[in-house]
């Protein structure tokens, strides 16, 4: 039309959502404010269903270490696995090996209807006979039709010695499963498919985390076996290693650099002062900054730490990728719109030399004071 300017609608990239039981994102179009708090209040009030409210019959029995009173996904997907796999008569009992910081509930999010909270097995104290007797102890007292554990570390060691103990049959590297068959990675990269035995080591990402119901999250007691009783074992406590001496996938706490950190003196007594590891982006290795080793993401090194510190990173897809099961990001960008921002638990919008320069002598203090 002559005269007149016709304007096309743009779409609200944060326009309001809520949630469904069902886990889905719900678009809210066309709400006005106060119409859409009373449809965020009414979803608030309707919670995900429990899975099931009857009397179980029998237990799935999940074994997972917890890292300072947390779970990581990998954990989590190992309670979902039971929760997916556990019919109405069957319930969900998580031992917490090292106990649980949380509220039951969150762990009822993630599919327990039980939850035994055993803080004084905590990984940090090697004691492999009388985790064995606790577990033993649950077998008992759950008569569960299957163990499941993530496939890692301590808890992988668990279900192998376990399955020797007992005499029964195990599963490792379980990439997909339903309640009959099991699918596991076996030498050379290829797959194989066995009946699901009673013992299962899942891989990272063979369930789904994220439930559309939720367990009871009910805590239950459990006495524990005398500490003492572990012939042939001798705790020698834990040795600790210089940060830039372990692989950047074992790093509990990563200072990584980017594009926009330049200053490498500040940057290396920054790590030093933190005890951090050191990563790098793959521009700050390509113009020779770091070595390749250092270079974290797709196409470099995937991290796994709890605290994931990133001084001048933008946030590249690769790089991103790299850093998804890291636990808490945070970010130093002068961009509040850089990719990472979205992936930062916080962000900083402050130059990084200046942040660093203003950061190293409060860390330093801190050790002093904690030293003192």
């Amino acid at each position: 039309m002559e005269g007149h300017q016709i304007m096309a609608r743009r779409v609200n990239p944060r326009r309001p959502y809520v949630v469904t039981p069902q886990g889905r994102k719900r678009i809210i179009l066309g709400a006005q404010d106060g119409l859409r708090d009373v449809l965020q209040s009414q979803h608030a009030a309707a919670r995900k269903p429990v899975r099931s409210t009857q009397p179980f019959e029998r237990h799935m029995l999940v074994l997972v270490h917890a890292d300072r009173g947390m779970l990581d996904e990998h954990a989590n997907q190992a309670i979902a696995a039971a929760a997916l796999l556990a019919d109405s008569a069957t319930g969900v009992a998580v031992a917490v090996l090292g106990g649980v910081s949380g509220s039951p509930d969150e762990l009822g999010a993630s599919g327990a209807d039980a939850v035994i909270d055993l803080p004084q097995l905590d990984v940090a104290s090697f004691g492999p006979e009388r985790v064995l007797a606790v577990a033993q102890q649950l077998i008992e007292r759950y008569q569960p039709v299957h163990i499941f554990l993530p496939d890692r570390g301590a808890d992988g060691d668990l279900g192998r010695r376990l399955a020797a103990r007992i005499g029964c049959g195990i599963a490792t590297d379980v990439v997909e499963l339903d309640a009959a068959v099991a699918c596991r990675v076996v030498p050379g990269g290829r797959f194989a498919r066995c009946a699901l035995p009673r013992i299962v080591l899942l891989a990272r990402n063979a369930a789904d985390a994220s439930l559309p119901f939720l367990g009871r999250g009910v805590v239950e007691q459990m006495p524990l076996p005398d500490a003492a009783a572990q012939p042939g074992v001798r705790d020698l406590g834990l040795e600790t290693s210089a940060p830039d001496q372990i692989g950047l996938e074992e790093a509990d706490f990563i200072l990584s650099g980017g594009n926009g950190m330049r200053d490498m003196d500040i940057f290396g007594a920054l790590a030093s002062a933190l005890g951090a590891a050191t990563g790098a982006s793959r521009v700050a290795v390509d113009d020779g900054r770091f070595p390749r080793a250092k270079q974290i993401g797709a196409t470099g090194k995937t991290v796994q730490a709890s605290a994931y510190i990133a001084i001048g990173i933008s946030g590249a897809v690769q790089h991103l990728q790299g850093i998804k099961d890291c636990r808490h990001v945070i970010a130093v960008n002068l961009d509040d719109s850089a990719p990472i921002a979205k992936r930062a638990n916080l962000t900083l919008v402050e130059d990084a030399q200046a942040l660093m320069r203003a950061l190293l002598p409060k860390v330093k203090a801190a050790r002093a004071a904690a030293g003192a």
